[in-house]
């Protein structure tokens, strides 16, 4: 048997609108974070800046068309590392694939609340869904606390997924050094992880310069 046109139209749309829950993707800020809308050129960036936004873009690209391996970008807040791992999220999503992003301190926070009576999603359920996940975001990571639990859950998590060679896109500011020795082992394995310094400044600053700019008469770019 096969199913009509109507059929199948609506049950795209239904399956699109579970993707869409599942992903953690259904704020607005983040639906808008897109490759078509990142300005990897930037005012105000030096040109070792540029090209090296540029490079980070492209390879964020190729791995949304095929996830394979893990990507870690590193820089400092508003380098643009946010957008270009929720816009792998949301290029896999539009095609129809699955994907979770998660916030690192706001996962803990709701699975810690999954023991809690009132939560309406079990711990184990949780979990698991992060843990298994064909392709995960993990956002700002190194943001949580530094509780024993926290650096547990966490690093049960990116070991599984590291053991099962799950694909996996991490966001974090902090710098090589700064990061857990069981944890950062996995971040640079060569092998299996693609690790990028962000080199460009927060994006804010040049927006700050851009309106200096206008309010002397000059001309103004587009900061993305």
């Amino acid at each position: 048997m096969v199913a009509c046109r109507c059929t199948q139209k609506e049950s795209d749309k239904e399956r699109q609108i579970r993707l869409q829950r599942y992903s953690g993707l259904e704020l607005k800020l983040l639906k808008n974070m897109t490759f078509d809308n990142f300005d990897w050129k930037r005012v105000n960036l030096l040109p070792e800046q540029r090209e090296n936004l540029k490079k980070v873009f492209d390879t964020a690209l190729d791995f949304a068309k095929s996830p394979e391996g893990w990507l870690v970008f590193q820089g400092v807040t508003g380098c643009g590392k946010t957008h270009l791992a929720v816009a792998i999220a949301n290029y896999r999503l539009q095609a129809g694939k699955p994907v979770k992003f998660e916030v690192v301190p706001d996962f803990l926070d709701h699975l810690r609340f999954t023991f809690s009576p009132e939560s309406k999603i079990s711990y184990d359920q949780l979990f698991e869904e992060v843990k298994n996940a064909p392709l995960l975001v993990l956002d700002d990571y190194g943001e949580q606390s530094t509780t024993p639990w926290a650096q547990e859950k966490l690093y049960q998590i990116i070991n599984y997924r590291y053991n099962a060679r799950l694909a996996t896109v991490i966001t974090t500011r902090l710098a090589t050094d700064e990061i857990a020795s069981p944890i950062v082992s996995r971040f640079f394995d060569n092998l299996f992880s693609m690790v990028f310094s962000i080199m460009a400044p927060d994006y804010r600053t040049d927006a700050t310069s851009s309106r200096k700019k206008i309010s002397r008469g000059g001309k103004s770019g587009r900061w993305g």
